[in-house]
């Protein structure tokens, strides 16, 4: 039941995080949206850091889970899944008026250089992203839709920075293009 109520918490905080920031979300603001006594919240997570870190798997998961860079089964190929992942997202944001940017990626802007912990688990989660990329493209090469000369790995890690990048450029200028850009170029001449 413990651990039930944990995750309760921290899905029904994880929106105010994305939203707000770790920092300006107070605890008795976790608390009400997850509907939990307050005080009751050192139950649950020893303090606000280990609540981050479990925030930041929750965040990992959901994004792992992204049929996509999971390399889902199915008709399509892996280089038009992972392209489906990022046009996903770029239609979210849009939708969302260019708000939000990724949930890992402002947690690691806002907490990196504050919490070593959080830091390292940040880094824990992006890796896996980048894993289920690299994976996605070693598929790709094996279907011979992108060169063998790419290199799975560092391809994959480039692939991250600039949607990282291009999600920031987003929220500062209030406007899809840079992740259109972000598509045009990976999609159009990096994996081609």
């Amino acid at each position: 039941m413990k651990q039930n109520v944990a995750k309760n918490i921290i899905t029904a905080a994880a929106p105010l995080i994305y939203r707000q920031g770790f920092h300006r979300t107070g605890l008795k603001e976790i608390l009400d949206a997850a509907e939990v006594p307050k005080g009751s919240f050192y139950f649950y997570f020893k303090s606000k850091e280990d609540f981050g870190l479990a925030l930041i798997d929750h965040y990992a998961q959901a994004l792992s889970e992204n049929v996509s860079l999971k390399g889902a089964a199915g008709d399509a190929s892996a280089l038009r899944r992972l392209r489906k992942a990022f046009e996903t997202h770029r239609d979210i944001r849009a939708s969302e008026g260019c708000e939000g940017g990724c949930p890992l990626g402002n947690l690691a802007q806002e907490m990196s250089d504050l919490s070593a912990r959080m830091r390292e688990r940040l880094q824990q989660a992006l890796g896996s992203i980048g894993s289920g990329i690299a994976s996605l493209l070693r598929e790709a090469q094996g279907q011979g839709d992108i060169p063998k000369s790419l290199d799975p790995d560092q391809t994959a890690g480039f692939i991250l920075d600039a949607w990282e990048g291009a999600l920031l450029r987003m929220k500062t200028e209030k406007n899809v293009e840079p992740l259109d850009r972000f598509l045009d170029f990976v999609f159009g001449k990096i994996l081609t």
